[in-house]
Parts: structure tokens; C-alpha cells; sequence
């Protein structure tokens, strides 16, 4: 069991003194509790040689003082281990949530969102069920059933060993279910993680859902994984109730050995009155200990199950991190000079270190003067978005290959490299807060009058000062209730909003009206001047004012230049330009 436990180890060593103030607790409590029939029988044996109120005052006196001292040490008991699996479920959310948040966009592009949140609830909730009520039970039922051994065996040896005799069937009956347990609740915390997988992308993508009009479909399905949810916890539960009813059987069984061969023993006086009427009262209240056992067998197969779990996500290293970083670098100034020198990439090369599977990019040698600008445009996958992401390390580029300053990215501690880039990504995400805090979400101290500035930039200032809590108006989940363009330009006014030394837009103006877009492109010239400036986009009107413009086709880079030395050139973007100026033209035109 201890191995079972390990992965908490370090968490409870954190509580060990409450621990030893909550099993002193146990101790007193038990030892108080186990004298109770003991004093039952020492007032029956001394009643029976004669009556004396003053006898029963102080017997019925003292049964008070027992039962209330045993309810103050019993309510310490719950009250400090019972707190101790709180905070350690406090400290255990807090760690997961630490440890998830370091982990790289492709660790969630592996594992689904909806584990990964049944893992921090459910789980976390059968882990706090073990460190608590499972330890405390298990302790009680330890030392109460060892004293009342104790007690039982001065009575009568031979009566104790009688009743007794069937006792050890529990502890089979207890070892062999304990493991079908534990085997039927992973299977139950593995659907739960699917049904919790399922309902998360239909929540998100409900409007996907409505629009192919497949509700019913979605319904059905769920009912489906919901049914085998339950049927798997009906197998759980058949166990269970198979458990209990045994164990009361067994105790019962030990009950009516201990009446009928108690009975004798006081018949023929080898034990008294008092001795059989401790000896009965002592297993009455080895009941609830003993049936008590089968439901901390459950806890700790439940416990143990889920500890598995969720040691799978604590010790999931994120295989971006500082492990090649210079301290020294954490205060240098970035600059904002990028290059890329002879870059290789595949996405499981990040993971595996090498260059196996597919690569996206292939020798890309490229360098951007801090403060110019560079504009990416190719078709759809040729690998543009994946090589911006290399420059704030969302995936890690072998090293060399891109540097910033002329330092390689991975020198730099990520919290330095990543404050100097204000990133508006191609999927634009807003959390489920106010406009003004998701502007504000890269500074969270920022001014009103700073966040004004950058929705001002944007060009969304005036549109959400129109809605009627303005700024303070909540979106909805992912930005659900705002337009396209109206959540790609509260991203760029995140991001403007750093004031960073590297800006990069990808395709994140592909949402928004080109009037506006010019309007807002017009703003950017104005505010990125002696700023690095990265831009992706479908349209040459978009990239047309870059210092550079490369055009990325299946990898590589297929041409590279200013708008008027492309167009010299008559290749990819020149053919470009021609199909969007035609296009522009028939869109007047009708």
C-alpha cells in the first residue's frame, strides 16, 4: 500500500506534525472508547452484590464523562485529519495546475481536454477521500478492534478464539474483492475522462454542432457513453453490495457463536454476568469497524486508482523549459534582431530531439534587422504559422537555428524571451471575462487609459464603448458572444498592449474588412517604428509596405524580397497580386 502511496509521500510529509496531532487524537479516542463495556461489566459485577444509588450515580457519571471525552478526541480526529486531505487536495489542484500550464501546445494537441479535467476533479476528489476519511476509519478500526482484542481475551481466551473464528473469512473476502475494485473503478474513471472528453467539444463547438443540425446525433452518443458509464458503475456497485452484506454476515455469524457459547460459559460461571455483557457489547461495536473495513477497501482501491492518475500528470516534464537557458540573460534588453540559420524542423522532432517524420520546414536561412519588418505569405500549409511559433519557443527548434540578437532562442529564460513578443495568434482566444481584462491579460496592472490606447490602435475602441457596459461587458466562452473581427482586434490590442519589441500577427487581420484592416495597418507603420514586425497573410494589400516579404512554399523559402522586386520576378506572389487585383476588380464591378 505504501507503494501505492508514494507519489503523496512528499505532499504529507508537508502535514507530519498534524498528522501526529491527529493520531494522538485516534489514540486517546480509541483508548477512551475501548474502556466503555469494560466499565459496563464492572457495574453489573458490583450492582449484582447489592444496589446503592451512590453506585449508579457514579457508574452512570462515569459512562457520561467516557462518552463525552470520546466525542471531544472524535471531533479533534475529523477536524485535523479531515483538514490535512483538504489542503493537500488544495496543494495537489495547485501543482497540476502549475504543471499543465508549463506544458507545450502539443502536449494538448495529445491528450484531450476533457481527461485532463476529470483528472483534476474527480480523481483529486477520490484522492482527498483516501488521505482522509480512508487513513482516519482505517486507524480507528486498527486500534479499536486491537484494544477490544485485548479486553475480549482477558475475559475468556477460549470464548474470544470461538467467536472470532470466522473473522479471518472477512479478511479473505476483503483482499480478494479489494483488487476487483480497483480494476473496476480505473475502467470507471477511464469512461468518466471520455464522457468529460465528449461533452467539452460539444460545449465548445456548439455552434458546429447546430449548424450540420446534429444534436439528435450528439445526444445519441452521449446517451451511449453515458449507459456504459453506468453500467460500468453498476459492476462497481454489484461488488460493493456484495461486500457489505458479507461482512455483516460474518460479524453475525461471530455474534450469535459469542451468545451461544457465552451463554454457556456464564451458565456453567466460568465468566460473570458483567464479563458476558462486555464480551457482547465489545462486538456490537466491532460492527461498524468491521463492516466499515469493506468501505475503506473502497476508498483505498478508488484512492490509490486515482493516484495513478494524477502521478501521470505531475511527473509530465514540458519539453520546452529553461534546462539550456543563461541566467545571465534574464535583464539583456531584446532588441528584436531574428534569424534563422539552415532550420530544420518536424513537429515529433521537438518531441524526440531529431529530424524523423515529415519536415515542415526545410533550410530556411533568413535574417530580419531589429525594426524592420517581414511579411510571410504561400499557401495554405506551407508552413509559415509554425515558423513564427519557433521564434517565442512554442515548439523548440533544434539549437542554432534560430536565433534572437544573434543568441540562440533557447539561451534566453522563457519568461525574458516571451515578454519581448507580443504574439496575435492565427486561432484567437479570449477567456470568459470582461473586455477590458482580456486586453489586459499580458499586463495585468495596466491603466484604463493604456488598455483605451491599445483597443484605440486596433481600431475596436469605439465599437465596444458603443456596448452597454462598455469595457466591462463579459464575452461569452472563447469570445462567443463578439465577432470574428472584434475578437482578432482585442488580440492585437493584447498584444499591443506589452509594448513589445517583436510583434507578431499571424493572419490575424484575415477576420476584419480591408478598409479597416488599412486603417488599422496605417496605426501599426505609426506605432512599430524601431520595432521588429512579423506579419502572415492571404493578402498582398496586407504585406505590400514590408521591408521584406518571403514567400514559404512547401517548407522552404521560395522567393524573397521587397513588393516591387517580386512582382519584378513574376513568380508565386506576382501571380498572386494579379488574382487578388482581379478579384477586387470584379467585386466593383458586380
Amino acid at each position: 500500500m505504501l507503494a501505492k502511496l508514494k507519489p503523496l509521500l512528499p505532499y504529507m510529509r508537508r502535514y507530519r506534525r498534524s498528522y501526529v496531532q491527529g493520531g494522538i487524537s485516534i489514540v486517546l479516542s480509541n483508548a477512551i472508547w475501548v474502556a466503555f463495556p469494560w466499565v459496563i461489566r464492572a457495574a453489573i459485577d458490583d450492582l449484582n452484590s447489592g444496589v446503592t444509588q451512590k453506585k449508579i450515580l457514579f457508574y452512570a457519571a462515569l459512562l457520561v464523562a467516557i462518552s463525552a471525552s470520546k466525542g471531544v478526541f472524535l471531533f479533534l480526529t475529523r477536524w485535523i485529519l479531515i483538514g490535512i486531505s483538504r489542503d493537500i487536495e488544495f496543494d495537489l489542484r495547485n501543482d497540476l495546475f502549475r504543471q499543465l500550464e508549463k506544458q507545450p501546445p502539443e502536449y494538448y494537441q495529445r491528450n484531450r481536454t476533457g481527461d485532463i479535467m476529470a483528472r483534476m476533479t474527480n480523481d483529486l476528489s477520490a484522492v482527498r477521500m483516501l488521505l482522509g476519511p480512508a487513513i482516519m476509519y482505517s486507524a480507528n478500526t486498527i486500534l479499536f478492534s486491537a484494544g477490544a482484542l485485548y479486553f475480549l481475551l482477558r475475559i475468556s481466551p477460549f470464548l474470544t478464539l470461538t467467536a472470532l473464528a470466522p473473522l479471518p473469512l472477512a479478511s479473505i473476502l476483503v483482499q480478494a474483492m479489494g483488487r476487483k475494485i480497483h480494476e473496476r473503478f480505473e475502467r470507471i474513471q477511464a469512461m468518466f475522462s471520455d464522457i468529460s472528453a465528449q461533452a467539452q467539444e460539444n460545449f465548445s463547438g456548439a455552434r458546429l454542432v447546430r449548424a450540420f443540425a446534429q444534436e439528435e446525433a450528439q445526444i445519441a452518443a452521449f446517451e451511449k457513453s453515458n449507459k456504459e458509464y453506468i453500467r460500468r458503475g453498476l459492476r462497481l456497485v454489484q461488488l460493493m453490495g456484495m461486500l457489505w452484506p458479507t461482512l455483516e454476515f460474518i460479524l453475525g455469524l461471530a455474534m450469535v457463536i459469542a451468545l451461544l457459547v457465552g451463554g454457556h460459559e456464564v451458565l456453567t460461571h466460568r465468566i460473570s454476568v458483567g464479563d458476558f455483557v462486555a464480551f457482547t457489547t465489545y462486538m456490537i461495536m466491532l460492527t461498524w469497524p468491521i463492516i466499515a473495513l469493506g468501505w475503506v477497501v473502497n476508498l483505498f482501491e478508488r484512492g490509490t486508482a486515482s493516484v495513478t492518475r494524477i502521478h501521470e500528470l505531475l511527473i509530465q516534464e514540458p519539453t520546452i523549459d529553461d534546462h539550456s537557458a543563461d541566467a545571465s540573460l534574464d535583464r539583456q534588453p531584446i532588441h528584436g534582431e531574428i534569424e534563422f540559420r539552415n532550420l530544420h524542423f518536424a513537429y515529433d522532432a521537438s518531441v524526440a530531439g531529431d529530424h524523423r517524420g515529415a519536415e515542415v520546414l526545410q533550410g530556411i536561412s533568413l535574417r530580419i534587422p531589429a525594426g524592420s519588418s517581414l511579411a510571410l505569405v504561400g499557401p495554405t500549409g506551407a508552413g509559415k504559422s509554425t515558423l513564427v511559433s519557433l521564434i517565442p519557443r512554442l515548439y523548440d527548434a533544434p539549437s542554432g537555428t534560430v536565433l534572437v540578437d544573434g543568441i540562440p532562442a533557447d539561451r534566453y529564460p522563457l519568461d525574458t524571451l516571451r515578454a519581448a513578443i507580443g504574439f496575435v495568434p492565427q486561432e484567437t482566444f479570449l477567456f470568459s471575462q470582461t473586455i477590458r481584462d482580456n486586453i489586459a491579460f499580458g499586463v495585468p496592472n495596466a491603466a484604463m487609459q493604456q488598455i483605451l490606447d491599445a483597443a484605440q490602435a486596433a481600431h475596436i475602441r469605439e465599437e465596444f464603448e458603443l456596448f452597454p457596459e462598455g469595457f466591462e461587458t463579459r464575452v461569452g466562452e472563447r469570445g462567443l458572444t463578439l465577432s470574428g473581427g472584434q475578437k482578432q482586434r482585442s488580440a492585437l490590442a493584447r498584444a499591443l498592449l506589452r509594448n513589445p519589441r517583436i510583434l507578431i500577427l499571424d493572419d490575424a487581420l484575415a477576420s476584419v474588412d480591408t478598409w479597416t484592416e488599412e486603417q488599422i495597418l496605417e496605426e501599426l507603420r505609426r506605432l512599430m517604428v524601431g520595432r521588429t514586425t512579423i506579419l502572415i497573410s492571404h493578402r498582398v494589400s496586407t504585406v505590400r509596405h514590408a521591408d521584406q516579404i518571403a514567400v514559404l512554399v512547401h517548407g522552404k523559402i521560395a522567393e524573397l524580397g521587397t513588393h516591387e522586386e517580386l512582382l519584378e520576378r513574376d513568380g508565386y506572389y506576382a501571380d498572386l497580386w494579379q488574382k487578388q487585383l482581379l478579384e477586387e476588380e470584379l467585386a466593383v464591378t458586380s
